[in-house]
């Protein structure tokens, strides 16, 4: 079954899974779910904020630079991403029309709406806050002494 994982390696949080490797016959990880990054609540939406700060583009192409930016670290599924998407959209944080993509299919396209630029800066600036102090009670890398 298309986007079925091994049993025991179904958990994802927010729909995002880490993995190492993309298997065209579904969204699977290659990693164990060990090695799997669990991401807070409210990071999809931040994502797909900053991915369309670039430009307009269709959930596929959102998908692709959230797992290319993040080098195959991060696998936005799409019963996650659409529902992410339409929630942007009724906060008014994110536009949508319908139009072309490049392989000639039809595509919704989402713009990010100065509303959601705003938001965009609003939620940078509170998770950078988070992961510093998050890094000073971590403190120094293990490798660093």
């Amino acid at each position: 079954m298309r986007g079925a994982l091994p049993p025991g390696e179904d958990r994802n949080v927010f729909g995002l899974t880490s993995y190492l490797k993309w298997l065209y016959l579904g969204y699977m990880s290659t990693q164990k779910p060990k090695d799997r990054l669990e991401l807070l609540q409210g990071t999809l939406d931040l994502l797909i904020l900053r991915t369309l700060i670039f430009g307009p583009q269709h959930g596929q192409g959102i998908a692709h630079a959230i797992r290319q930016t993040t080098f195959d670290e991060l696998l936005v599924e799409h019963g996650a991403l659409y529902p992410a998407l339409q929630r942007l959209e009724e906060r008014g944080w994110i536009s949508a029309k319908w139009g072309t993509s490049t392989n000639n299919r039809k595509a919704r396209f989402y713009t990010l709406t100065p509303a959601g630029r705003k938001q965009l800066v609003m939620e940078t600036t509170k998770w950078r806050r988070l992961a510093a102090a998050i890094g000073r009670v971590l403190g120094p890398d293990a490798s660093e002494g």
